[in-house]
């Protein structure tokens, strides 16, 4: 049995090392087949665009025996030996200008070495130049690979010298469209396509395939793969469970993002492989490799509504690239994996589209993450909370329930609280996205407020949530009468209006009553 690895993303390494490989060189086999062809794809981190790179560097240099038993070895391939060019962007300092100039020529200093080319060292635009004639005056087309070419300007989006990051990256990049007569293939990676009208206004010859139907299962496991590759060890791991119980546990956590409106879902590969590694523990392995900071204080500036771009359809410019200057909080969560589609619908003869985050490890470990952004708790102490507020309420404690949220507000530091109700909305929606990974809870948005049910096995509770002396909380439940859906439930229904101090962030007030029977 293959050895299964979530830190081998070198192609040679990953099958010389006896390791797993879902075969995805049949997509491999569908971007070399044009004699010439240059490719922009954006994904998530830790989707396999490295492996990618490899792999496609493996192809280019002729290695046809790594590939004996995948799809690619039978294909009408020459397998002809091409010089290649690997711009890795990864693990670089890229802190300031000097320092980026400085890498970008180590870089091709490397890639010269590499392929047997002495360089001179000038400017890095140059010395790409140089190195790209070299290899094909000798050697014929060349194949330039650019691994995360966002790198830069992801390491420097909140630098007051951003312009100048771009401008530099423009005129190094543009290299790959001035010699492209002289490739036989470009194929650039990165997580996000924010920058990709301005930095590479001068690389039109680009095909951007990030949202194109015949790749969107490129990247990640579809249901199928997942089955057909590691069936054996998810067997295994269930023991005793029931195994279409477990497995669909498994979907619940790992699977869930489409790259296409049509495309099948896919589980995130390297979470899916950390939670074989380990065990079979159920964990956000995803998250844990990457923290969103640079998100969340965009989404802060911006007044981002979280439930909102959750809750309403999105047409398909929310999917485009924009500028530096201009970013889009709903596009760059989009581009960086932690919303994704979930359906769509056709309006005004386009294509719409309903997001969400991907799975439970990416809601539950995200809603936690705003918590400790905008409260400033602590994820551990965020899941705790939600812990205690579930608890409360299956328990019918509606008086705890109330200690457990003033003791919550009360914590918030007063240097993070932001007095505006876009702030309690982006805080509630967070806790009853966490809530429901124990009950069934949801927070929708009314009229620029805050409303939320949560049910549990004996009871349904409606919350309605306002800003300092506003006395129409309970009333405008009432009023509205947001538990009628509920009317034919046998179950409990309470009402419940909390008022908070805007200035302070506290509990100030708290009214609940039972719909009585009598009432339905």
């Amino acid at each position: 049995m293959k050895d299964i690895t979530s830190s081998v993303y070198n192609f040679e390494d990953l099958i010389q090392g006896n390791f797993l490989y879902v075969d995805k060189t049949e997509y491999i086999w569908q971007l070399i087949r044009p004699a010439k062809e240059s490719y922009f794809l954006s994904r998530p981190r830790r989707f396999g665009k490295s492996l990618t790179i490899s792999t496609l560097k493996a192809v280019f240099e002729g290695k046809k025996e790594l590939f004996k038993g995948l799809a690619i070895y039978d294909k009408p391939y020459e397998w002809k030996k091409h010089p290649v060019i690997h711009l890795d962007m990864n693990g670089r300092d890229f802190s300031t200008l000097e320092k980026m100039e400085e890498r970008f020529r180590q870089i091709l200093l490397e890639q010269a070495l590499a392929n047997g080319i002495k360089l001179p060292v000038s400017a890095s635009d140059t010395m790409f130049h140089e190195l790209i004639k070299a290899l094909h005056d000798r050697d014929g087309d060349v194949v330039v690979l650019l691994d995360e070419y966002d790198k830069p300007i992801l390491n420097n989006i909140s630098s007051k010298d951003r312009s100048a990051f771009l401008e530099a990256l423009k005129v190094f990049y543009s290299v790959i469209k001035e010699k492209s007569d002289m490739l036989r293939l470009a194929f650039i990676t990165g997580v996000s396509k924010f920058c990709h009208v301005s930095l590479f206004s001068d690389l039109n010859n680009l095909t951007d395939i990030s949202m194109d139907a015949k790749y969107a299962e490129m990247f990640g496991y579809t249901q199928e793969e997942l089955e057909a590759n590691f069936g054996d060890r998810i067997t295994a791991l269930a023991g005793d469970q029931d195994i279409e119980v477990y497995k669909a546990k498994i979907k619940d956590w790992y699977n869930g993002y489409r790259f296409e409106e049509n495309a099948k879902t896919v589980y995130n590969p390297v979470s899916f492989a950390k939670f074989l590694e380990s065990g079979g523990k159920f964990n956000n392995y995803w998250f844990s490799t990457g923290t969103p900071s640079f998100l969340m204080e965009l989404t802060k500036q911006k007044n981002f509504d979280f439930q909102s771009a959750l809750k309403d359809a999105v047409p398909q410019v929310a999917f485009n690239a924009f500028e530096i200057d201009n970013i889009d909080p709903l596009t760059l969560l989009l581009q960086t994996g932690y919303i994704t589609i979930k359906s769509t619908d056709e309006r005004f003869e386009q294509t719409w589209y309903f997001l969400d985050f991907p799975n439970k490890e990416v809601s539950t470990a995200f809603s936690a993450y705003i918590l400790n952004s905008y409260a400033g708790k602590t994820q551990t102490g965020s899941v705790q909370f939600v812990a205690e507020f579930a608890t409360s309420l299956m328990n019918g404690d509606l008086k705890q329930l109330r200690k457990v949220i003033e003791i919550f507000f009360a914590g918030i530091p007063y240097d993070i609280h932001k007095k505006q109700e876009s702030t309690f909305q982006t805080i509630f929606f967070s806790i009853f996205r966490l809530l429901g990974s124990y009950i069934e809870a949801e927070s929708t948005t009314n009229d620029g407020r805050i409303d939320a049910v949560v049910q549990t096995q004996n009871a349904v509770y409606i919350f309605e949530f306002k800003l300092d002396d506003d006395p129409t909380a309970l009333e405008q439940i009432k009023q509205k009468e947001y538990y009628k859906k509920y009317l034919l439930d046998e179950r409990d229904i309470y009402i419940v209006g909390v008022n908070f101090d805007s200035i302070k962030g506290n509990l100030i007030g708290w009214e609940e009553a039972k719909i009585e029977r009598s009432a339905r």
